[in-house]
């Protein structure tokens, strides 16, 4: 069986990509087709609804963060079994970074890689023929990386859509369909982008819903016939971040929920069991593990909750006192001192660490990072260098007296300084993990 892959593009955010990635997912499954989601870039949250859409976990494809041959293996394993993978863009097509070749992290590169066709989501609200220019410049931009479609989002009328379809057709463009104006295929989000696909009210429905605008909307033979046959060579997991520990305790709730699918996945095939916790619940980490991750999520939304689960808070630093904890952002906040909340309220958390953070004197911070460890840590041995990216509006605004996990660089290798904090058997930063680097990968 050969997969079959595209990419769902757009010139920027908010221009209806995920409502179509998901509502095309789901359509081309009620066809009997096996569907595979895929996302460029670091996302947490899109993974999450393509599983929700697919029946099947998503992965990230990051082409900055994962040297070639760990982006081949991910993609490798991904299609395997499926008759259709279907990559969401982050951003706009060719949005990334001055990096290598090929290393941009745009979803342009995986279009490069792996020779797949790009369906354009063109958001047309406050425009007609001009939807045509937009277009042309994305046939134009990049010879390798090829416009297979256009879908129109946001159309107001059957004029409207007259106007931009004839402009973009009469450049030798097909047009696939045309997505009116709806308001309930709006997706809810919150400050760090969506809310999650686990919270999502009805979320079935809601996938249902659009899946049927997606049929009504979309010529999906076209779509299938532009999509491109895939095979992506099996690649190495060689730079994947190894497991912590044999046994490893992750929380998983609303509170905590940012780990990338290909992490954990990586970490049960090389042999590792997964262990997941509610700190929400007011659970601590299973006692026959022999290391404790606390990933990132919404801790400021529940800081009085996780302040008042003395069960949690008192099995975390019995576990503390022998064996690794470790904390990515929202983790991190809660291992430090006390967390101020978007109210101003200091509430206490852990302690395990000695800092302190806010989420009320917010300051973003957003883009690729490379860490370059200090010492041994969950996340690599010391003198390891660790690609991932950080993306929180909280601040530490207490620094503490414990030592430096890390001195971080942004994605181009400029200096942003030491980072996180390590103290005993517990460290923790607010930068995401997502594989090891290796010069000249």
């Amino acid at each position: 069986m050969t997969t079959k892959g595209i990419i769902i593009g757009a010139a920027r955010s908010g221009a209806g990509k995920t409502s179509v990635t998901i509502g095309l997912m789901r359509a081309l499954g009620r066809r009997g087709l096996a569907v595979r989601g895929a996302k460029s870039g670091p996302d947490y949250i899109d993974p999450g609804f393509h599983h929700a859409a697919t029946g099947a976990p998503g992965v990230n494809l990051d082409s900055w963060a994962m040297a070639p041959g760990f982006l081949d293996h991910l993609a490798h394993a991904q299609i395997g079994g499926a008759d259709v993978l279907v990559v969401e863009s982050a951003m706009g097509l060719f949005d990334g970074i001055a990096s290598d070749a090929g290393r941009s992290g745009a979803a342009a590169d995986l279009a490069r890689r792996f020779g797949l066709p790009t369906l354009l989501v063109l958001d047309i609200s406050g425009q007609s023929q001009t939807a045509a220019a937009i277009a042309r410049g994305f046939a134009a931009h990049d010879a390798e990386v090829r416009i297979g479609g256009i879908v129109l989002n946001q159309v107001a009328s059957e004029r409207h859509e007259r106007l931009a379809r004839q402009a973009i057709e009469a450049l030798g463009l097909p047009v696939v369909g045309a997505v009116y104006r709806n308001a309930d295929m709006a997706l809810p989000e919150r400050h760090l982008g969506l809310v999650q696909a686990s919270e999502h009210a009805a979320l079935e429905a809601f996938i249902e819903r659009l899946a049927d605008r997606m049929e009504a909307s979309l010529d999906l033979d076209a779509v299938l016939a532009m999509a491109a046959p895939l095979s992506p060579a099996p690649g190495s997991a060689a730079l994947a971040l190894p497991p912590p520990g044999q046994r490893i305790a992750v929380a998983l709730d609303g509170a905590f929920s940012f780990i990338y699918p290909h992490v954990t996945r990586l970490w049960r095939e090389a042999g590792a069991e997964v262990l997941p916790f509610s700190p929400l619940a007011d659970q601590g980490p299973d006692a026959s593990c022999d290391i404790c991750w606390l990933p990132g999520g919404y801790p400021e939304l529940h800081a009085g909750n996780l302040s008042a689960a003395r069960i949690f808070r008192d099995t975390l630093a019995r576990f503390a006192e022998t064996r690794p904890v470790h904390g990515e952002c929202g983790g991190f906040m809660v291992l430090g001192q006390a967390l101020e909340d978007a109210d101003g309220v200091t509430h206490p958390m852990t302690g395990l660490l000695s800092h302190v953070t806010s989420f009320a004197k917010r300051k973003m911070n957003l883009g690729y990072r490379q860490a370059a460890l200090l010492a041994d840590s969950p996340i690599g041995r010391k003198g390891d260098s660790v690609r991932g990216h950080e993306f929180h509006y909280s601040r530490v605004i207490a620094t503490g007296s414990d030592a430096t996990l890390a001195d971080l660089f942004d994605g181009q290798g400029n200096s942003l300084g030491p980072s996180g904090a390590r103290r005993g058997l517990v460290s923790g930063t607010f930068f995401h993990a997502i594989a090891r680097h290796s010069a000249g990968t």
